[in-house]
């Protein structure tokens, strides 16, 4: 698009309590800057504002918002439901423009700003009002249960060792939930003086916690098993994609699959696809991405290890790869590149009403 000198570009840096906005023309001149409080009258503020700053035959044309996944999402919302176009952008490299220009709230705003002027950022922000947004807020319940429900045994076998002998022979052999059953059954005395008194009382506590913390979890679990079926039924029936790595998938597209223009764009969204990394006589090396969703790269990995061990078609892939001299750890790198771009596929395509349809399959080694 070609810009005129009196359309307007914004960059937001975004905080919990206070975002500031920046202002350019076409020509990447600054205009003006605002300071607006993070609720809807401050949204509202902003947007008047940006208005009057238009000239007569120029255009609002993009908000270019930091954090639309945390603190700028109230922002992101509010405007694309204004009509607003909003692009995501992230924060200054802090070895280069940051050290050089400095940090403030307002030099951030600018950067964001700037970002969209020269197109180094076109990402889409998740909508974040659909399906899979409820099942974010699941899947958060539930690794953090899963993780408090670690940490509760962890704290119990650990407390364990301390005890006394005859106790520590009585409970120490038994397997994990007979040993919460054995110490959720302890019986706590009213004077905790006594080490043994207080010993017992704690292994109650924790084990009762524990006992919580799982119900807690398959509460969840099945809340997410119900949603994931829901959403991607075809996705969940993929080799080695269970509904945790189904559920992680979803997330990392979000309810706007749309916004991921490609299987090669969600295999970088997920740190699976190659870098290039050559120079000279050495041109055409590639090296592994440690950028994209982790979790995502982590949940293409344990799918990629089951179908090393169960699913055929990969298995002879595994041994034809051997055979030409490639590492296990190549291997598995070519088999994430591969699941990815079959999930892509698999995605749930966005509706305005949110009714989610797969896309058609597209066989895969």
């Amino acid at each position: 698009m070609q810009l005129r000198p009196d359309d307007v570009i914004v960059g937001v840096d975004t905080h919990k309590d206070q975002h500031v906005a920046v202002l350019l023309d076409g020509l990447g001149g600054k205009l003006d800057e605002l300071f607006l409080p993070a609720t809807i009258p401050g949204y509202e503020d902003l947007l008047v504002f940006c208005r009057q700053r238009v000239g007569p035959a120029g255009r609002l044309l993009t908000f270019g918002v930091e954090g639309t996944g945390s603190y700028g999402v109230g922002l992101a919302r509010f405007l694309r439901r204004a009509g607003c176009k909003v692009r995501e952008v992230h924060r200054p490299p802090r070895k280069g423009e940051r050290r050089m220009s400095g940090k403030s709230d307002s030099i951030d705003a600018e950067h964001a700003a700037r970002q969209v002027l020269a197109g180094l950022t076109m990402a889409l922000p998740k909508t974040a009002d659909g399906s899979i947004e409820s099942l974010r807020l699941l899947k958060i319940a539930r690794d953090t249960a899963v993780k408090a429900r670690s940490t509760a045994m962890i704290t119990l076998k650990a407390t364990l060792v301390t005890a006394d002998d005859q106790l520590r022979a009585v409970l120490e052999p038994l397997t994990d939930y007979k040993l919460v059953e054995a110490c959720a059954a302890l019986e706590s005395a009213a004077c905790l003086a006594a080490p043994d008194a207080a010993m017992r009382h704690v292994l109650g506590s924790l084990a009762r916690r524990w006992l919580l913390l799982h119900d807690e979890v398959k509460i969840h679990s099945k809340h997410l098993k119900t949603q994931t079926k829901l959403i991607a039924p075809r996705l969940v029936e993929a080799v080695g994609v269970g509904l945790d790595i189904a559920a992680e998938m979803l997330v990392t597209a979000g309810d706007n699959t749309d916004r991921i223009r490609s299987e090669a764009a969600f295999a970088k969204m997920c740190g699976a696809c190659p870098i290039p990394a050559g120079s000279g006589k050495t041109n055409g090396r590639h090296r592994l991405n440690r950028g994209g969703n982790r979790q995502a790269n982590a949940a293409l990995y344990r799918a990629v290890i089951v179908r090393m061990r169960w699913h055929q078609p990969t298995v002879e892939y595994v041994k034809r790869r051997t055979a030409e001299g490639l590492s296990k750890r190549e291997i598995i790198r070519c088999l994430k590149r591969f699941l990815a771009r079959e999930i892509y596929h698999l995605l749930p395509e966005p509706s305005a009403d949110h009714r989610l349809q797969a896309k058609p399959v597209r066989q895969v080694a």
